[in-house]
């Protein structure tokens, strides 16, 4: 059977480094496992991904930008996402939905009811088994970053990246048996350990380990 974990988390928190992590630890194990990311993961994605993420003289409207994740994300369901757990693997993809309803529902401000019905378009109805949040207080993973000049989330306010991160905070909250809640300021190697007992015990149940 296949496995969709998915990680979240504001700036800083480490969920690429987490992520590539866990993906290495599976194939280490000879479990299929595919490892892709939002937004991007098809050329499409890529390219819509440039357009997202640069900073740019003129503004992208909530609106805009929002389809314009979904494009990203309805194409990588369709080339990566579902044919990979049609084949039995495990997927982990580094951000996803609920990075939609964090940035722009709880960050700019849109309609929640708005966003569930784009992500459920997005998605054809394809939803995680595990979503690793992956939480840092806001000032300490901005600092983390090097380098901010070309990117436009970065570049927003704090306020902005306050109310992202009480977004997730909250739908952790609502969701607890599908969210792992973990403090990244905790070392690398505990934060891995961390995520792979859980991982682990979705192998099993999913019957995909052999192994502890």
């Amino acid at each position: 059977m296949s496995l969709f974990i998915t990680f979240e988390g504001s700036e800083g928190c480490g969920k690429s480094t987490q992520a590539k992590a866990l993906w290495r630890k599976l194939s280490r194990l000879s479990i299929p496992a595919e490892l892709t990311h939002e937004p991007g993961g098809t050329p499409l994605g890529n390219q819509l991904r440039r357009v997202l993420k640069r900073r740019r003289h003129d503004e992208i409207s909530p609106l805009a930008e929002i389809l314009l994740f979904a494009a990203c994300r309805i194409q990588l369901v369709t080339e990566v996402i579902r044919p990979s757990l049609q084949q039995g693997k495990v997927v982990i993809c580094d951000r996803f939905t609920d990075s939609t309803i964090a940035y722009q529902g709880y960050g700019r401000g849109l309609d929640l009811e708005t966003i569930k019905k784009i992500n459920e378009l997005a998605t054809q109805g394809i939803k995680p088994n595990l979503t690793i949040l992956l939480d840092i207080p806001t000032q300490k993973g901005l600092g983390r970053k090097q380098s901010t000049t070309n990117d436009r989330f970065e570049a927003e306010d704090i306020a902005f990246h306050n109310k992202v991160r009480d977004g997730y905070l909250k739908l952790a909250a609502r969701e607890p048996e599908r969210w792992l809640v973990i403090d990244a300021t905790l070392p690398r190697a505990r934060i891995g350990k961390i995520i792979w007992d859980r991982v682990n015990q979705l192998l099993n149940k999913h019957h995909l380990s052999l192994q502890p």
